[in-house]
């Protein structure tokens, strides 16, 4: 299978909107509209025991928006060469990543929700979950 050479540098942060009211705030997201692709697929992440790690994989094909719904967590990409950290702690702002990056979700804070927006229905065979194999098939040794 051919891993795509995105960089970390293809990764971004995406703010969305934020309706503010004396009553609380609200963000309502759009497919193909604040999200750069058609959601597929939405899930989250909550109950995350302190010092745990989650993540530890990359994608084929996927691309995916992960918003820190509450509480912070940090997200380590690795495109084979470059490494970046990038610290989610807002619930209107979204990391978009791009296919062929490897990730690594760290740092949890207590009650943290992750939340995350999909391109794709999951899938187990768009998953590299081996970082060794995701760094042959970033240097095009399959």
């Amino acid at each position: 299978m051919y891993l795509n050479k995105n960089t970390v540098l293809d990764c971004k942060i995406i703010e969305l909107p934020k309706i503010h009211n004396r009553d609380g705030n609200l963000t309502a997201i759009n497919s193909g509209v604040e999200v750069p692709f058609n959601i597929k697929r939405v899930y989250y992440l909550y109950d995350i025991p302190g010092g745990e790690m989650r993540g530890a994989h990359a994608h084929f094909e996927l691309e995916q928006l992960i918003i820190a719904a509450s509480g912070s967590f940090d997200v380590i990409l690795d495109d084979g060469v470059t490494k970046k950290s990038i610290t989610l702690n807002r619930p209107y702002y979204g990391l978009y990543i791009k296919p062929g990056i490897w990730r690594d979700l760290v740092n949890f804070s207590s009650g943290s929700v992750l939340l995350v927006l999909a391109s794709l229905k999951y899938s187990e065979n768009d998953y590299i979950r081996d970082y060794n194999s995701f760094l042959n098939l970033k240097n095009g040794n399959n």
